[in-house]
């Protein structure tokens, strides 16, 4: 009997395909490709959203969907460490799609780019059942600006860029209007713009490349937290072969969520709720302070890399157990697990 997609979940087919790949060319957030003659090192990425799975029109407008879709090709070059030089659009379509959404889905995709300095360079259209988006986005980064996920090392200290889980409560406020009544305006409009308009981090690298000028050089290990903040420290870990203490009382909850929702709901938004689009790093304490100082509120060190091959919330009052954070709580594709944060399929 043939074994199932849905049988190995997302991961089990990403190991898959791997095989086919050069293994020292994947398994970050973009591929790193030497450019001779150039200095600088060509980064590659693509992405793709699907109609009903990372947007749809009851919480999308199609300029929303296209500023997604760039924005979140600009997180994956911006968790490589690498400035954007443009990007190419595939549009899957049928033909009864009206054509002011197409010219409106462009709109918000330009306006996303335009705030980052990026051309839209060309692409292809074709005939499609589901409307999707493939995005191919092109960066380039020095060397010694890297920015890897097999590069944690232990003793690192894990520094998150901002807040996680708005993005998620933006996207109940949408499905479920009634919901916050206890939210002002000006705090409904930041989560639902969070889940809409997502912010790439691309900010944060020139005060990076500035630490790095001051220190004595040290590797910086990361990505970005579009599958949550979990997610993101897991798979660090897994690529380094080490594993991370993230501290409950260092971890910075978004007032918003505290005011939103219970403890329970808060921490698992915080952790598992996905599409914030912050960076997760790891590099030496002392930078890491500089670093977290400069960014400011949201921003802040959770934790440490260490020797286990877990990664464990610690709770430093012993109030809340230790617990070992895993993959399965978020969101994988092929998979029962909870639905991603764009997805409205929630019966």
């Amino acid at each position: 009997m043939s074994v199932l997609v849905r049988d190995v979940g997302e991961q089990g087919v990403l190991e898959r395909l791997q095989r086919f790949c050069r293994s020292d060319l994947v398994g970050d957030d973009a591929a790193v490709l030497p450019c001779p003659d150039w200095g600088n090192l060509l980064v590659v990425t693509t992405d793709v959203l699907v109609d009903g799975i990372h947007f749809s029109d009851r919480t999308t407008s199609p300029e929303d969907a296209g500023w997604r879709a760039a924005a979140a090709n600009l997180s994956d070059l911006a968790a490589m460490g690498a400035s954007p030089l443009g990007i190419t659009v595939g549009l899957s379509l049928s033909g009864d799609v009206a054509l002011d959404w197409v010219e409106r889905l462009y709109q918000g995709l330009t306006d996303c780019l335009q705030q980052y300095h990026t051309p839209l360079v060309g692409g292809d259209v074709c005939r499609s059942p589901v409307i999707s988006i493939s995005i191919t986005a092109f960066g380039q980064v020095l060397p010694e600006q890297t920015i890897r996920r097999a590069a944690a090392r232990v003793g690192d200290a894990i520094v998150v860029t901002g807040f996680h889980g708005i993005s998620r409560a933006g996207l109940e406020l949408l499905l479920n209007p009634e919901f916050g009544n206890n939210l002002s305006a000006a705090e409904k409009m930041s989560s639902i713009g969070a889940h809409q308009r997502p912010k790439p981090r691309l900010d944060v690298l020139p005060l990076l490349w500035k630490i790095l000028e001051a220190y004595s050089p040290f590797t910086i290990a990361g990505m970005d937290s579009s599958d949550g903040l979990a997610d993101a420290v897991i798979q660090i870990c897994r690529a380094s072969g080490v594993g991370a203490n993230l501290e409950r009382s260092l971890i910075p909850l978004s007032p918003i969520l505290t005011k939103l929702v219970a403890t329970e709901q808060t921490w698992d938004w915080t952790l598992y709720g996905g599409e914030d689009f912050e960076l997760v790093l790891c590099l030496p304490k002392a930078p890491a302070e500089v670093l977290v100082k400069q960014l400011g509120e949201g921003a802040a060190i959770i934790g440490n890399i260490t020797t286990d091959q877990q990664v464990w919330l610690t709770d430093i009052t012993n109030i809340d157990q230790d617990v070992a954070l895993t993959l399965e709580k978020g969101f994988q594709h092929f998979t029962a697990a909870p639905t991603k944060p764009g997805e409205d399929k929630r019966d």
